[in-house]
């Protein structure tokens, strides 16, 4: 199953969640992002499958960074 797509009916929840992941990663790259991505589900009220979409998609992004840093 492709986490690609966020679930529907997310929005702005969703859009809301992803800045505040970004935001704490950036701001604290100490932290695991387990770590982060549990407190951001916590405090968005998120379900497990707009959890797992976050963590993919931020985990997509680090591949691409880290490749693009070669």
């Amino acid at each position: 199953m492709s986490s690609s797509i966020p679930p529907a009916g997310s929005g702005n929840k969703m859009k809301k969640a992803i800045a505040a992941f970004s935001e704490m990663c950036q701001a604290h790259p100490e932290k695991k992002r387990q770590d982060i991505l549990s407190d951001i589900q916590f405090r968005f009220d998120l379900s497990p499958r707009e959890c797992e979409f976050l963590d993919s998609h931020f985990s997509e992004e680090a591949k691409q960074d880290d490749s693009s840093s070669e």
